[in-house]
């Protein structure tokens, strides 16, 4: 039989039992489909968290209070016990470090603001000048905090542009003055929208001089202290300048814990592209049951077409063709599925993107090529039994059963 004359055989065939190709496509679209999903939300995590890292700025090496014990970074560490306080002093002092461009001192809390009979709670952000630069932030109005002496702020505050909205409405926040906590301060600047990152969302923060920002929270500990290197090439020797400036004025004792920002994305980087070959392999089960399912219903259409197959042998038709015919079947019917499972994992993954517009739920090219193939695959492996089987009928009795 020759090649078109197989496939034309193999698709009447297919198309011959609607029920039953309609479930072979059915659960061959579910595996391929569940892959292309679950693959696009663990490489989305995975993009997600990258870029929200590579949007705190570039060349960073961040120092938090407390020691970890562990090699590496571990983001359950991010928060720890610390026997000395970092200060406004150890910060200034890191600007001794050759190899350090800007440093920006941190101090977080929660506080009331007020305005206009108005209230409700701000996340407060004490900082320095250098904070926007740093963090890669813009301005949508004004100015931010003037540059001066850290320990000595004036009574000046940048607001988030959702606080702006709601204390103010349509008039100008630029010159107002503004109640925070105990201490009335005069909007200077008004941050950009940028929503939501790392905890930390710029459209309902209130951003003050560090000083002003630890005497409202009675502590002279910092959050953390934030680090730019002169250049990318220049990080490793940041940290180990920052390191042994920290360790002096602490008495020797190395009791922070110094990370930089490469560390930070290729330990997250590994653990969720770790998450996505998982979720893949999870998904990809799926696929192996609708390769069983592939057989045993290759298996009931060899007994219901018993007859049909003895009168294809009586004409001349060779084992060899028999086998190949539902080989064949197999495989359009596979890879029908493959292509519709992929479609709806495509469309299913856009509606992610459409719900969650920041999260960037596309599935990796490899899992999409490995979902068809595997598709493709499992419905030839899972074939070859049906097939085999059907070669081996004999055409005399089968004819009989006519």
């Amino acid at each position: 039989m020759r090649a078109p004359d197989l496939i034309r055989f193999a698709r009447d065939a297919a198309t011959g039992n609607p029920l039953r190709a309609s479930l072979l496509v059915l659960a061959m679209a579910i595996g391929v489909a569940a892959v292309v999903v679950l693959t696009a939300l663990g490489d989305g995590a995975r993009r997600y968290v990258v870029d929200e890292f590579s949007s705190l700025g570039t060349n960073l090496v961040i120092v938090l209070p407390g020691r970890s014990q562990t090699g590496g970074f571990n983001p359950g560490n991010a928060i720890t016990n610390t026997p000395r306080d970092l200060t406004i002093d150890d910060a200034q002092a890191l600007l001794r470090a050759s190899s350090v461009q800007r440093v920006v001192p941190l101090a977080v809390g929660t506080s009331e603001i007020s305005y206009g009979g108005k209230l409700r709670e701000v996340m407060l952000a004490g900082t320095n000048a250098q904070f926007l630069e740093v963090r890669r932030l813009s301005l949508a109005q004004g100015r931010f905090l003037s540059e001066g002496d850290w320990r000595r702020g004036a009574s000046e505050a940048v607001i988030g542009g959702k606080i702006r909205d709601e204390l103010f409405g349509a008039q100008s926040a630029l010159g107002q003055l503004i109640r925070v906590g105990d201490r009335r301060f005069r909007v200077v600047g008004v941050m950009s929208s940028t929503g939501q990152g790392l905890g930390m969302n710029t459209d309902e923060l209130v951003i003050i001089p560090v000083s002003l920002a630890q005497a409202m929270f009675n502590s002279n500990t910092l959050f953390r202290i934030m680090v730019e290197a002169g250049s990318r090439e220049s990080i490793d020797a940041a940290k180990t300048q920052v390191t042994e400036i920290i360790k002096l004025r602490h008495e020797g004792e190395e009791d922070v814990t110094v990370i930089t920002q490469d560390a930070v994305l290729a330990t997250f980087d590994k653990l969720l592209g770790t998450l996505t070959l998982a979720v893949a392999g999870i998904a990809a089960i799926s696929l192996a049951v609708a390769g069983i399912l592939v057989m045993n219903v290759m298996l009931v259409s060899v007994t219901q077409r018993t007859a049909e197959i003895g009168l294809l042998k009586a004409l001349g038709a060779t084992g060899a063709t028999i086998r190949n015919a539902f080989l064949t079947e197999a495989a359009m019917l596979s890879l029908a599925g493959a292509l519709v499972g992929y479609l709806l994992g495509q469309g299913a993954a856009a509606l992610i993107r459409q719900l969650y517009p920041t999260f960037p739920a596309y599935p990796p090219d490899w899992a999409v090529i490995a979902g068809l193939s595997t598709a493709l695959v499992t419905g030839i492996v899972f074939g070859v039994l049906p097939a085999r089987q059907a070669a081996r009928l004999d055409p005399v009795q089968s004819l009989a059963k006519r």
